[in-house]
C-alpha cells in the first residue's frame, strides 16, 4: 500500500518561481533583497548563496539589488505605507531555460520617473546567464497587503510569458499563473498520477481542482475525453489555451466552485482526479463527487491533514485506499504531495 517518498530529480537549483522581497537586513540599514526572515514581516536576509535556484536567479537578484542601492529610492515600508521597491519576481523554465523578469513596486511619485528602466533592462540582458531572458515586465502594486498583486503590467524587453514542457507537453505561464514550481518533480507526480489511475482508454476523467489543467491534458491523450473544473477564472483561461497549443481537443474546462459546477455538466465520469487545495474538499463536494460512484479516485494532497479528513469520509462511503506514495516536491523542506489511488469496494 505504502509506496515511500519519490525523490525529485533535482535535489538542489529545483525552483522555477522566486519572488525576493525588498527591506533592509535591520532597522535603518542598507536596502536589502531577499526573503523574510524567518518570525518577521521586516528583516530581509540576503540571498546570495541561496541553493533552491540556479546560479541564473542570483545573477538577476544582484543585478537588480545593485540597480535599486545606485538608484537611491526606498522600499516600501509596509507599516507607513511609503516607498518604491516591493518585489522582484524571476520564473525559469527547467526544460526550455526560459526566464520571465517582474519588478514590482508602487506607483508613488516620483519614484517611478526617477528609476532608470532601460539601464536596469540592459544590464540585465548583458548577464552571462545559462537561460534565456524572454520577457522583462514592471507591475505596479499599491496594495497595503505584502504580496504580489498585479495592478497594471508594463512589459519592458520582450513578452510577458514563457514556454514550459511536462511529459511532452508544452504550457505557456505568465507572472502569475499557478504552476508547480519544481517541473522536474512535478513530472515525477504526474507520471504517479498517470500510472495510478490505470486503463483511461474510452474513458471520461473528471480533473477536479484542475488549476492551468496540467493534469488534464497530461491524461487527455489516453482517455476518451477530461473534464476540469477549477474556481480561479485565469487559470481556466490558461488551461483553455495551452490545451489549443497542445492541439488537444478532447479537454474541456469549466470555471466555478466544483460544488455547484458538477450539478451541471452533462458528462458523467468514469473516473476522478483531485487535486484539491491546502484545505481539501469541502465536504458538501466530496459527497456528491462520492455519488458518481466511479471505479477509481486519485487523490493528490499537499496538507496531511486535510487529506486524512478527507479519506476517513472516503473509507466511510464505500472507497478503499489501494496505493500511496509521496513525491519530494520540495527538497531540503518538511513538505511533500501525497498521492492516493482509492478504489471502490465492491459489495
Amino acid at each position: 500500500m505504502w509506496e515511500g517518498v519519490s525523490p525529485s530529480p533535482a535535489p538542489e537549483e529545483y525552483r522555477n518561481k522566486m519572488e525576493f522581497s525588498f527591506g533592509d537586513e535591520y532597522k535603518g540599514g542598507p536596502i536589502a533583497l531577499g526573503m523574510h526572515k524567518r518570525g518577521s514581516f521586516h528583516d530581509i536576509v540576503n540571498v546570495g548563496q541561496c541553493r533552491i535556484v540556479d546560479e541564473d536567479y542570483r545573477q538577476i537578484l544582484g543585478c537588480t539589488l545593485e540597480a535599486a542601492g545606485k538608484s537611491g529610492l526606498p522600499y516600501y515600508h509596509r507599516m507607513r505605507h511609503t516607498g518604491f521597491f516591493r518585489h522582484l519576481l524571476v520564473r525559469k523554465a527547467a526544460k526550455t531555460k526560459e526566464i520571465l523578469i517582474d519588478l514590482v513596486t508602487t506607483t508613488q511619485l516620483p519614484y517611478a520617473e526617477q528609476f532608470d528602466w532601460e539601464a536596469w533592462c540592459r544590464r540585465l540582458r548583458e548577464l552571462p546567464l545559462t537561460g534565456r531572458i524572454t520577457g522583462i515586465l514592471h507591475t505596479k502594486n499599491d496594495s497595503v497587503a505584502d504580496v504580489v498583486r498585479d495592478e497594471g503590467t508594463d512589459v519592458l524587453y520582450g513578452q510577458d510569458y514563457f514556454y514550459e514542457e511536462l511529459l511532452g507537453l508544452r504550457f505557456q505561464i505568465t507572472p502569475f499563473s499557478f504552476f508547480q514550481t519544481n517541473s522536474l518533480g512535478a513530472e515525477v507526480l504526474y507520471e504517479k498520477t498517470r500510472d495510478y489511475i490505470g486503463e483511461t482508454k474510452d474513458k471520461v476523467i473528471f480533473d477536479l481542482y484542475s488549476g492551468t489543467g496540467t493534469i488534464a491534458q497530461i491524461l487527455a491523450p489516453v482517455a476518451k475525453k477530461v473534464v476540469g473544473v477549477e474556481i480561479v477564472e485565469e487559470a481556466v483561461e490558461a488551461a483553455r489555451k495551452n490545451a489549443g497549443l497542445n492541439g488537444l481537443d478532447n479537454c474541456s474546462f469549466w470555471a466555478g466552485d466544483v460544488l455547484k459546477v458538477i450539478d451541471e455538466l452533462r458528462e458523467v465520469p468514469d473516473l476522478i482526479v483531485l487535486d484539491p487545495p491546502r484545505d481539501g474538499v469541502n465536504p458538501k463536494a466530496l459527497e456528491k463527487i462520492i455519488g458518481f460512484g466511479v471505479e477509481r479516485m486519485v487523490y493528490i494532497a499537499c496538507k496531511p491533514t486535510s487529506l486524512v479528513r478527507d479519506l476517513e469520509m472516503l473509507q466511510g462511503r464505500g472507497y478503499r485506499v489501494e496505493k500511496i506514495g509521496g513525491v519530494d516536491l520540495f527538497p531540503g523542506t518538511v513538505h511533500v504531495e501525497t498521492c492516493v489511488l482509492l478504489q471502490r469496494r465492491t459489495m
